[in-house]
């Protein structure tokens, strides 16, 4: 439970961050509305952490995990992308009593996505995204406990905004949440207390063509 406070606490001071630089953004951007030219293509690679939003099962503690972010997206005019992400991320899971490893989770996300962008000024601007899609999840485990967890629905929500170093080149920061709620089946039987539910922090860059 220890490792679930820390996760809370960190998602609390990142979301103060965040909270107070979107509407910076925001403000700044509504010097125009649309935020995107007609008929672009957008590519973004991003990295960042993802804490669970809950505990992963009764019992059980997990580590803050890596993110990868990959996504290619076409402006249908200058307030709507459509396109595609596909995200990948890694946690760890142990026993909390006794503190015991039981391996690590890897998740990867295929996500069509649809992406609002309601404003721009010349450097930032601000967006909100919706995805649904598929979450791909396997366990490696480090014990003769054998977990083997479903695949779920995805539903990923972000928020974020980039910073245009030049027409062709910005960077970014997003936050997001995404649903991955599903159950397990292996040593034991089948466990529907299974929630691997996380928020995102991504960091890194757009390319536009």
């Amino acid at each position: 439970m220890l490792g679930q406070r820390y996760q809370v606490r960190t998602i609390a001071v990142l979301l103060v961050m965040l909270t107070s630089i979107l509407p910076f953004s925001s403000t700044i951007a509504a010097e125009e509305f649309g935020g995107i030219e007609p008929g672009r293509w957008m590519l973004g690679f991003r990295a960042g952490f993802a804490p669970l939003t809950q505990q992963l099962s009764e019992g059980t503690s997990t580590s803050i995990g890596p993110l990868v972010n990959f996504q290619a997206m076409y402006s249908l005019n200058r307030w709507f992308l459509v396109g595609m992400m596909l995200e990948w991320e890694r946690h760890g899971v142990s026993v909390e009593q006794p503190d015991l490893s039981l391996g690590h989770q890897d998740i990867v996300s295929v996500l069509p996505t649809v992406e609002i962008r309601p404003v721009r000024s010349v450097a930032f601007s601000p967006y909100v995204s919706m995805s649904f899609g598929v979450n791909v999840n396997s366990f490696g485990e480090d014990t003769a406990v054998r977990i083997s967890p479903s695949n779920t629905f995805a539903w990923r929500l972000g928020w974020g905004t980039d910073y245009h170093l030049t027409e062709r080149l910005a960077l970014n920061v997003e936050w997001a949440y995404k649903r991955n709620d599903g159950h397990t089946t292996g040593t034991g039987g089948q466990n529907n207390d299974w929630n691997a539910s996380s928020f995102g922090f991504l960091f890194g860059g757009k390319m536009f063509f």
